[in-house]
């Protein structure tokens, strides 16, 4: 603890100070001293990290994994809290990695891609050549920055075992096919300027089959953009409302996929404000009426306060328009620090259906189903905070005071 105050004393120090009276070889050694406490921060962090996931702290939290409890508490992004947690495991396993980390030998990110080959070796191949491997690829780091370290460890076999190099090769082939496929992603997440990033990882197989569905839409036409990356962006909007228009797709909360548009009417100048779509993101009416004629979308008209008309019925399933009212105002996971979208997500009857409560909006939450098992079987409760939006109670275990929270990742302005 003395440490840590000290550290994060200097810390303060050396981000207040003014770099402009150095010397070009004092900002040299101190680019160099700063980056290399930084990669010792790395490892301390990740030995802590390690420790409260030995634990079981976050489970504690009642949050679905270390990676989310990380990204909660230190307001960081979830896929480095990932990274985070996976380089406290590695670290763990491989003490000679660690000692590199710690002494500087390696960087963080050269430290990751060494862990990632060292666990991709065949499980025949013995300890003594699994540590000259380790060994191997941590004096290669003192020249490789992780990408080329990253290619140079995919012949790291012919190094420390050449005999079963030959033989493991149609085998890593399909280790890195199932790798591939396992690892496989798309991330979508907004960017500044009302701009939404894609990115993602596709096995060789799967963005084949992409490719001859974009490819034909990708040609060049007189009223398409120029630029072959702008027509492929537009492609891939293409074959999704092509795809919404079919009735193949699977059913979401009881009704067909399509498109949800919040638009606030004015009564009094019977006008239509800017628009919000079930993303959270902001449309102007303009954009709001050419979506309608694009695709099936939903509209939810606000009154004055901002409030949904209860659409609540006399029945025990919550679907159909009272679920996309609840996506609409929940947006995801209610509960407390969860970022899982609504699409993963129940709906949840804050008075038990059972014990008298209505089908209605006001009494209704959505929650994850982990979430969902929490609130039926622990001390955890719900209500409806003054404006109708949805706060979770904590036990006295978690907060002695039990203050009301709420979630700050679904909530709209």
């Amino acid at each position: 603890m003395d440490a840590a105050k000290q550290l994060r004393s200097a810390a303060a120090q050396c981000a207040a100070a003014d770099p402009g009276s150095l010397s070009e070889e004092d900002l040299m050694l101190v680019l160099d001293a700063i980056h290399a406490a930084a990669q010792l921060l790395r490892a301390a962090e990740a030995h802590v990290v390690g420790e409260i996931d030995a634990r079981r702290l976050p489970v504690t939290a009642h949050a679905t994994s270390t990676s989310t409890w990380l990204r909660d508490h230190l307001r960081i992004d979830v896929f480095a809290a990932r990274a985070l947690v996976q380089q406290a495991h590695a670290l763990h396993r491989r003490p000679a990695l660690e000692q590199a980390l710690t002494s500087g030998t390696v960087n963080a990110d050269q430290a990751a891609v060494i862990a990632e080959a060292i666990q991709d070796l065949p499980e025949e191949l013995d300890s003594a050549s699994v540590d000259k491997a380790e060994a191997i690829l941590v004096d290669w780091a003192g020249e490789l920055e992780p990408r080329q370290l990253r290619k140079h460890a995919t012949r790291i076999l012919d190094q420390v075992a050449p005999e079963m190099a030959a033989a493991a090769s149609a085998e890593a082939l399909e280790r890195q096919r199932e790798r591939a496929w396992q690892t496989r992603s798309l991330k979508i997440y907004p960017i500044p300027y009302g701009r939404v990033r894609f990115n993602g990882v596709l096995d060789v197989e799967s963005a084949a089959v992409v490719r001859a569905a974009l490819d034909p839409l990708c040609a060049p036409r007189p009223e398409a953009p120029q630029g072959y990356d702008q027509r492929r962006a537009d492609a891939l909007v293409e074959v999704c409302k092509l795809a919404l228009r079919t009735r193949e797709l699977p059913s979401d909360g009881g009704e067909r996929p399509q498109v949800t548009v919040t638009i606030p009417y004015d009564p009094l100048t019977r006008s239509l404000g800017a628009g919000t779509l079930d993303t959270d993101d902001p449309v102007t009416p303009e954009q709001a009426r050419r979506l309608a004629c694009d695709a099936q979308i939903t509209p939810v008209v606000l009154g004055g306060e901002g409030q949904i008309l209860d659409v609540g019925r006399s029945r025990r399933l919550i679907s159909g328009s009272l679920h996309k009212a609840l996506v609409t105002r929940d947006g995801g996971c209610a509960f407390p620090g969860c970022d899982r979208p609504a699409r993963w997500c129940e709906s949840h009857h804050i008075v038990p259906w059972h014990l008298g409560g209505r089908t209605s909006l006001d009494n209704a939450v959505l929650v994850c189903g982990h979430h969902h098992r929490l609130l039926h079987h622990s001390r955890w409760r719900v209500q409806l905070g003054p404006d109708r939006r949805p706060e979770f109670i904590p036990p006295p275990y978690v907060d002695r005071g039990r203050r009301p929270r709420r979630n700050i990742y679904h909530l709209r302005g």
